[in-house]
């Protein structure tokens, strides 16, 4: 699963590392949330280009997004069965550019949050489907998912989901439907091998969407961590479930 992540590395180095005409600029992003207009890098007329769109989301045939689940992560499994997402895997291919994610694990009650980054450092590129949504006067909005794989070697101690890594040789391949078509493109979503990332635990600040700064990825120790753990659980707020939402995907939930 992947319910927020990082975008630390500056604009021009994303520039160069994603090759795309725009010149945008922004600030590094330690919290970056569902529903957010997040950095997208998809292919148009030949060439790479840079997009914001907003995380979770919205298939073209949708009448009423209010009615419809929060998708942000779509299944790598399921990617060409879904009626969400099957016409986005064969054209609307996309990259998520980060430099880490938070991933929540549970154990006895409560869950701990992780920071999880690439090992060597760089930049890395979420694998993402979009879709523009057309509303009932002509508005337009853009929508993005991540897509996940189901964990494996350590990483899987903490989720059963990951987020899917596009690797740089392979960026071209995802990002062109109309070369490439979705059946191919499915060689490509599969989980990081053992060793590519590696994470520590942070605070529970980052639970809230509201705190975006650079002490939110650094590690804590394990006193700080039994401190966070002793505090009384604050009663979680109970929500309606979003119509659509199945919990067998588990693709509309947060965490």
């Amino acid at each position: 699963m992947c319910g927020r992540y990082v975008i630390l590395s500056p604009p021009d180095a994303m520039r160069q590392v994603f090759g795309y005409a725009e010149q945008p600029n922004f600030p590094p992003r330690y919290n970056v949330a569902p529903t957010q207009p997040v950095p997208v890098i998809i292919l148009e007329n030949g060439a790479r280009h840079f997009r914001l769109m907003r995380w979770g989301l919205i298939p073209a045939w949708v009448k009423d997004p209010r009615q419809f689940a929060l998708v942000i992560n779509a299944r790598s499994e399921t990617v060409l069965d879904k009626p969400a997402f099957k016409n986005a895997m064969k054209r609307r291919r996309c990259l998520l550019p980060a430099d880490g994610y938070y991933e929540w694990h549970q154990s006895e009650g409560r869950k701990q949050p992780f920071f999880i980054r690439p090992g060597n450092g760089e930049l890395i590129a979420f694998a993402g489907l979009a879709e523009t949504w057309v509303g009932p006067n002509g508005e337009e909005l853009d929508t993005v998912a991540i897509v996940t794989a189901a964990a494996n070697g350590r990483l899987a101690v903490l989720h059963s989901r990951v987020p899917v890594t596009v690797a740089p040789a392979d960026y071209a391949r995802w990002l062109d439907g109309n070369a490439i078509d979705a059946q191919d493109a499915m060689q490509l979503l599969r989980a990081p091998d053992d060793g590519e990332f590696v994470w520590h635990k942070i605070s529970t600040r980052v639970n809230r969407v509201a705190n975006d700064d650079a002490q939110l990825i650094l590690p804590i120790s394990a006193e700080e961590a039994a401190a966070e753990a002793s505090r009384p659980a604050k009663k979680a707020e109970a929500r309606k479930p979003a119509p659509g939402t199945s919990g067998e995907d588990g693709q509309g939930s947060l965490f």
